[in-house]
Order: structure tokens, then sequence, then C-alpha cells
């Protein structure tokens, strides 16, 4: 099956495509450039697998919690691509793509997206299972959060910011013998791939989707903010 998976999220834009059970990868740190370097990178790849875009049979991309004009762009392109080619379009929770490297980790899995004034997307994984909703916290609310599930083995924080959870005085402490995912940093889109291939479609609903926000973004705040005071 030919995939494309877009991974614009977080600040390192990350693309993967699958043909012929063989796999291209891009994946920059692209700042806010995300929208001059997806198409130009989606491009690339289909001409590394000498496919034609009418070629693809599906394509994905990270429904969020993330980045606010990320997750516009990737679901903007998506649809875009799924429409002209008349292909099934999927989109993933960018939390269950952080987490789905980690399905045999012995204990709790936190992925961790800033999402700033001392808050973070999360969420609580086992193995393949998400245990938990999908949180906008605090530090010491995902410290709770850990230490309330009750949950046996060493704990792995992965996803961007996953070596930000600090917390306050007073505040539960880190849990003994965590770890911190060395390649908590790297995009995701090989997991979104992955996850996308092996979903059932039953129809191309997800064209008429849009991302998961789990909080209104600072423009929409301002803007409530300002006709509260009017």
């Amino acid at each position: 099956m030919n995939v494309l998976a877009l991974d614009t999220a977080t600040s390192v834009l990350s693309l993967a495509l699958s043909s012929n059970d063989q796999l291209w990868y891009f994946e920059i740190d692209a700042g806010l450039k995300h929208s001059e370097l997806l198409m130009e990178g989606v491009d690339m790849l289909l001409k590394k697998a000498g496919l034609k875009p009418e070629a693809l049979e599906r394509i994905a991309c990270m429904k969020g919690p993330g980045s606010f004009t990320g997750l516009r762009i990737g679901f903007s392109a998506a649809k875009g691509l799924a429409l002209s080619l008349d292909i099934p379009m999927v989109s993933v929770s960018t939390l269950d793509c952080m987490a789905h490297t980690h399905s045999v980790w012995p204990g709790p899995v936190l992925p961790v997206i800033n999402a700033r004034k001392n808050r973070y997307f999360t969420a609580l994984y086992r193995g393949t299972e998400r245990i938990s909703a999908y949180m906008d916290a605090a530090p010491g609310e995902i410290l709770e959060l850990i230490y309330s599930a009750s949950l046996k083995g060493p704990v792995l924080f992965t996803g961007p910011d996953a070596d930000m959870i600090k917390p306050e005085p007073g505040e539960p402490a880190l849990p003994e013998g965590f770890s911190v995912d060395p390649f908590h940093k790297n995009g995701k889109s090989r997991e979104l791939l992955d996850i996308a291939k092996n979903i059932a479609i039953l129809n191309n609903n997800e064209v008429l989707s849009g991302p998961l926000y789990l909080r209104k973004s600072d423009a929409e705040l301002n803007l409530t903010e300002t006709i509260l005071k009017v």
C-alpha cells in the first residue's frame, strides 16, 4: 500500500512514505516554516520512491494536540491531497503516535508536548492502551496522575518536551528511576504511518473533521477577553 504520513504537530516537520514494504523518510526542525517546506518535502519523497501523486492510496496527518498552526497546515495539506486524489484520509492523536513506539515499555509512558504557560499536553499509557484522558495539565497535575494510577514499572517520559517536567516546591517529586526517551525530540511520522496503514477505512469522513484542540488558541482567548471587557 502506498501511504503518506504528515507530522506537523510540533516544530519538527516529519514526513514518511511507504510503498512495496519500503520506507522513505524526511525530517527537519522547521520552526515556523512548515507551510514553506511541507509540499516540497512530499514531492521529494514521491520522487525518491518513483511514485506519482496519483499512486497514493491513503494519506495520514496528526490530529493533535500540538501546535495550532502546525496542525492546521497538516490538515489542510492532507485534505487537499485526499480530495484531489479521491483517496481516504486518516488522522491520529499526536500523543498516541508518541507512545506507539514504547508499547513494550515495562511501565507507564507519558508523551509530553509543551502547551506554554507552564502547562503540557499529555496522557498516560501502559502498553498499547491509553489509560487517561488527553490532558492540558501543569507538572504537578501530571505527577499526581502518575502516582494515582499506581502502575508498576519505571516511568518513561517521551515527546518533544519530555525533559521539561519539573515539579515546583511542595508538589510530588519525579518518580524514582524515571527515564527520558533519548529520541524524544524526533518527529513521529513513521509511527503515524504504521498506525494509519492498519486502520480499517469504512468511509472517508475524516476529510470533514478537524484538529483536536485541548484549549483555545491565544488569539481566541484574547478575543474573548476583549469582548468581555467591552
